[in-house]
């Protein structure tokens, strides 16, 4: 399998999904761990409890029913940060509670979770999760590598190495997902 069908896995790549965590949280690559590890344990834990319940969850009120349960593995994960990584759910802020209304989260348990056993949407979970979590490093290490010179904090490069700070900044990582999506697309025809 070549790189650009591998791109093409991760959600914010493949599906053009979740791009305000992959723009906020990619300037260093801890913090893009840190958010895929969050992102995956809702959505694993989300998509367990949908497929668990989807027998006794009405057609009609099953959206709110998964925004519900979603909430409550946010807020667990959004508490557990708090608690024992103060400094990365200092640098994840706001988008932490953001996992609640992330369009793939909700996506699946709508798309597959509502509609398959519980084994087949854990690892629909996993999966998932594990590839936005490949997305999010990928633009925080070139991010981090360009913008700062290091990664995951420790320098990379010579001290004459001069970072590109637009790099880190919003407008470098919409650059930087330019470039990939580009990669990615250019014998495809899509412009």
């Amino acid at each position: 399998m070549n790189i650009k069908k591998l791109l093409k896995l991760c959600p914010t790549f493949g599906l053009l999904l979740g791009f305000c965590p992959s723009l906020a949280v990619t300037t260093a690559l801890v913090n893009a761990l840190g958010m895929g590890v969050a992102f995956t344990f809702v959505l694993v834990f989300s998509n367990f409890f949908v497929s668990l319940l989807r027998r006794f969850i009405p057609q009609e009120i099953r959206i709110p029913l998964f925004i519900i349960i979603v909430v409550t593995f946010v807020t667990i994960i959004d508490m557990l940060l708090a608690g024992f990584t103060p400094e990365l759910y200092k640098a994840l802020g706001i988008f932490v509670p953001l996992i609640v209304v992330n369009c793939i989260i909700l996506g699946r348990a709508e798309a597959f979770a509502y509609k398959n056993n519980v084994w087949a949407s854990i690892k629909d979970g996993l999966l998932n999760g594990f590839w936005f979590t490949v997305g999010l490093a990928i633009l925080a290490a070139a991010r981090e590598l360009l913008g700062a010179g290091t990664l995951l904090g420790a320098p990379v490069f010579s001290a004459n190495f001069t970072p590109v700070l637009l790099f880190i900044l919003p407008p470098g990582g919409f650059l930087l997902l330019g470039f990939i999506l580009a990669y990615i697309n250019e014998d495809t025809g899509v412009q």
